[in-house]
């Protein structure tokens, strides 16, 4: 009877096996963050004259919405919102 227990590991979806994919996927995940953050500030921009009744600007940023995962060449990112 063989006694062969060698198991080999399967490659997961999403998983990072090289140093270097990782470096491109964390490079995306920053540029996307970064084009995330200057739509939402030009957004902003463009509204700020716009002010309520009492005074207050009408449109402001309120921090960062939940993290979620979007599908791009190199795998599946997770980013923020702002």
């Amino acid at each position: 009877m063989d006694d062969d227990t060698t198991i080999t590991p399967l490659h997961q979806p999403g998983s990072v096996e090289d140093p270097l994919t990782e470096i491109a996927r964390d490079g995306a995940r920053r540029m996307l963050a970064a084009a995330l953050r200057a739509e939402a500030d030009a957004f902003v921009a463009r509204h700020a004259e716009e002010t309520l009744p009492d005074g207050r600007q009408r449109v402001v940023r309120h921090g960062y919405g939940p993290e979620r995962s979007i599908q791009t060449g190199i795998g599946a990112l997770e980013v923020r919102r702002p």
